[in-house]
């Protein structure tokens, strides 16, 4: 899933915005996701520290506050690599105090220079980026969850609750979801393999793996001890 987040403090530019994702997600058959704000709080910080997702940022540089679009930039970086930062701005002069204090930015648009033309090419060039973007779609009785199966560390068995527990690599995010192990094996790919009767790993992420002792390493430095030798087999193939 791709969430849109933009950040325009001019109802009329937010408008256009609207109107050109709403575009885009016809032509590419996707319900998409969209944050709007005008201005950079605490619920827009909270969209940035929740990486779970992939996301395309979308903002103006100038805005009615004291933080500025490029304040915002730098707090998304210091979380995140991976999503997408656009900025549609007036100030053209900005193009090179962008470039030079912000790693990674997408495009620059001037406002008033066929924006809607170039901001719906760039949205179509990332969508049709190649990324490790697939991800486990749930549902539950409160709620839905979608995570990024990159982002997915292992899931182990609560017999007593009899629910998954979904563990990210992500501090101390976690979920429970009322699906058994077979079921989770079924949604999820290749990458995720049976290390345990009790747990799923994503071998991807595996590190280091004794058999003996029964236990397995991620690459974050966990050890999980639910490693058995009757499914080595599926693991290492």
């Amino acid at each position: 899933m791709i969430k849109f987040i933009v950040v325009e403090d001019e109802q009329f530019v937010q408008e256009n915005i609207k109107k050109i994702i709403r575009q885009i997600s016809v032509k590419n058959d996707q319900d998409l996701k969209v944050e709007y704000y005008k201005k950079y709080n605490e619920k827009l910080q909270k969209e940035i520290d929740n990486d779970l997702y992939r996301k395309v940022y979308i903002m103006d540089i100038a805005l009615d506050d004291s933080i500025s679009g490029i304040d915002i930039a730098e707090k998304i970086r210091k979380k995140d690599w991976d999503s997408e930062i656009i900025f549609v701005t007036s100030h053209d002069q900005m193009f090179e105090t962008v470039h030079r204090k912000i790693l990674e930015v997408f495009d620059f648009i001037e406002k008033f220079q066929d924006m809607e033309k170039r901001l719906m090419n760039d949205i179509q060039k990332i969508f049709n980026k190649k990324i490790d973007s697939k991800t486990l779609k749930l549902s539950g009785k409160i709620t839905d969850v979608e995570i990024y199966m990159k982002n997915i560390l292992y899931i182990t068995r609560d017999k007593e609750e009899r629910k998954a527990i979904i563990y990210t690599d992500k501090d101390d995010v976690s979920f429970r979801v009322g699906y058994s192990l077979t079921e989770l094996l079924e949604l999820l790919d290749s990458r995720f393999v049976q290390t345990h009767k009790s747990c799923i790993a994503n071998k991807n992420r595996m590190i280091e793996k004794n058999y003996a002792k029964g236990y397995f390493i991620l690459d974050n430095g966990k050890k999980v001890e639910m490693l058995s030798k009757k499914y080595r087999k599926g693991i290492e193939e």
